[in-house]
């Protein structure tokens, strides 16, 4: 492992190194260490993440003092982010890595990565608040990161989740009912943690030196096929971005993943799942489910509006490039571009989780009438798409009773549907003539995960932590290791929601809190 300081030592750096909250102008960072722990401890670790970034030979205490933020490695000078960010489709100016510091960009074998600890303190950019993290949302966002990887979801790495020893307060569902919680730490890893706002804020201040730097830099590290900086490699920078922002959110909808806060400043220039805050996966289907408490009146962030807000978010950030590129035309023909390609995308997904790989049959009446059917019955998505391969063509009746189970509707509300349950498997049978059966049942297999993190799986985990029971958390951490595997030592996780989880705190919506 070679430790490198490319993103400080390539970029303009805050010459304050007053740790208090401020405006960072000219800047792409602020050096900042982590605050100072008395008793912090480790809970659990990545075995693969740690061997990525050459670190699997360190002591648990080693570990321990490395993924808090107390040992700094040599020759690394810890720092926060600049950026900014439109909330809620709304300019929120700087915003930057409030409770997030880099402790480490190292160089392993083929990799070059970023280690950052996320609820390490205070920084320049922390605003009102303390920097922390507690125990409920580290869990979430460690549990849900590696989960996503193995589901095939491009996203940030989880490296390790620790204890500060301290206590955090916090207000879990702003109504004035603060309480003490257990503050914690996750060590994750990416190529890079720049976003869409961090080209944003150098554009709003009008500071273009800065943007162009960034720009050149980040395409230097991470887009080094497209070669120096032009007019045309902006252009080729902004359509790779764009192509691998297309690929994340098309693997979102096809697991039935919710990020519920796709605000700019939470969007990877990269292309990965970042910032795992109020996240769901659908229970029912439905389209116009978010899991931000948030977002509950306008749903911005809604599962069916992923695709719009992504298109929105990127169109933000061909504004933020226009200055170096100055081509109104040549950025929106890329935009109308990322709308064509999603849609055929989006429809071969839907045909693959059907367990049909040939376009011609793409048909968006088809896949329209199965995903009215999916909401109005209230069908539980991941059960409904696994279970296709049990489906025989000469037993519809048995697998209409398999529905039945597998929807939240009561009997008597399911029988309203079944009619046209059975058209539309009397339709899909037909689509299938000539596709055999073990291919179709082997692509079913490989596209639809049979173990999702749910809401209330991941509530039962913290509930024990709290407790100081980490069993289910390595329970879980282990099946979705393998979300396409049968387990079947862990079946109990293939079933719908509870019906106790459908209005406890924690297991539907979530606030942002953290």
């Amino acid at each position: 492992m070679k430790i490198i300081n490319t993103f400080t030592s390539e970029l303009p750096v805050d010459k304050n190194t007053d740790n208090r909250p401020r405006q960072v102008v000219e800047s792409c960072s602020s050096f900042v260490f982590p605050k100072p722990l008395s008793h912090p401890s480790l809970i659990h670790k990545s075995n693969e993440v740690l061997e990525l970034v050459g670190l699997s030979s360190l002591s648990q205490e080693d570990l321990t003092y490395f993924s808090t933020g107390q040992i700094i490695l040599k020759g690394f000078k810890p720092y926060a982010m600049c950026y900014g960010g439109h909330q809620f489709g709304n300019w929120a100016g700087q915003l930057g890595d409030g409770r997030a510091i880099n402790v480490a960009e190292i160089k392993h074998l083929e990799n070059t990565l970023t280690i950052q600890l996320k609820g390490a303190g205070a920084t320049p950019y922390s605003r009102t608040a303390d920097g922390f993290a507690v125990l409920r949302s580290s869990i979430r966002e460690y549990l849900c990161s590696e989960a996503m990887h193995y589901l095939g979801v491009p996203s940030t790495r989880a490296m390790s989740l620790a204890l500060t020893g301290e206590s955090v307060v916090r207000d879990v569902l702003y109504n004035g009912n603060p309480k003490k919680e257990k503050g914690a730490i996750v060590g994750r890893v990416a190529a890079s943690f720049i976003r869409f706002g961090s080209f944003e804020i150098h554009t709003a201040r009008q500071d273009f030196d800065t943007l162009k730097k960034l720009t050149d830099y980040t395409i230097k590290h991470h887009f080094k096929n497209l070669g120096n900086p032009s007019k045309a490699t902006y252009l080729n920078f902004f359509e790779s971005v764009c192509n691998l922002t297309r690929k994340m959110i098309v693997d979102w909808q096809r697991v039935g993943f919710v990020h519920g806060v796709m605000n700019t400043d939470n969007l990877s220039i990269l292309g990965l799942t970042i910032d795992y805050g109020p996240y769901g996966w659908l229970e029912n289907y439905d389209p116009n489910w978010t899991p931000n408490t948030t977002d509950i009146q306008h749903k911005r962030y809604r599962f069916g509006n992923q695709f719009k807000v992504s298109l929105w978010n990127l169109t933000q950030l061909a504004n933020a490039l226009y200055p170096l590129i100055e081509d109104v035309e040549a950025l929106t023909t890329i935009l109308k571009k990322y709308s064509i390609l999603y849609n055929q995308d989006y429809q071969t997904m839907m045909l693959t989780k059907l367990g049909i790989k040939n376009e011609k049959d793409m048909d968006n009446l088809f896949i329209h009438k199965l995903e009215n059917l999916l909401e109005n019955s209230e069908m539980d998505m991941t059960l409904f798409f696994r279970n296709l391969n049990k489906f025989e063509t000469n037993q519809l009746e048995i697998h209409l009773s398999l529905l039945e189970k597998n929807s939240y509707l009561t009997r008597n509300e399911f029988k309203v549907f079944a009619p046209k349950w059975k058209q539309w498997f009397e339709e899909y049978t037909t689509r299938l003539e000539g596709v055999k059966n073990n291919e179709r049942i082997e692509l079913i297999n490989q596209t639809n995960p049979k173990y999702v993190l749910r809401n209330y799986m991941a509530q039962l985990a913290i509930e024990d932590a709290e407790n100081n029971n980490y069993d289910l958390l390595n329970e879980l951490y282990k099946l979705l290791k393998k979300p396409y595997d049968e387990q079947p030592n862990m079946e109990k996780w293939f079933v719908k929601r509870p019906d106790w989880a459908k209005e406890k705190i924690g297991c539907s919506m979530l606030s942002c809190s953290s």
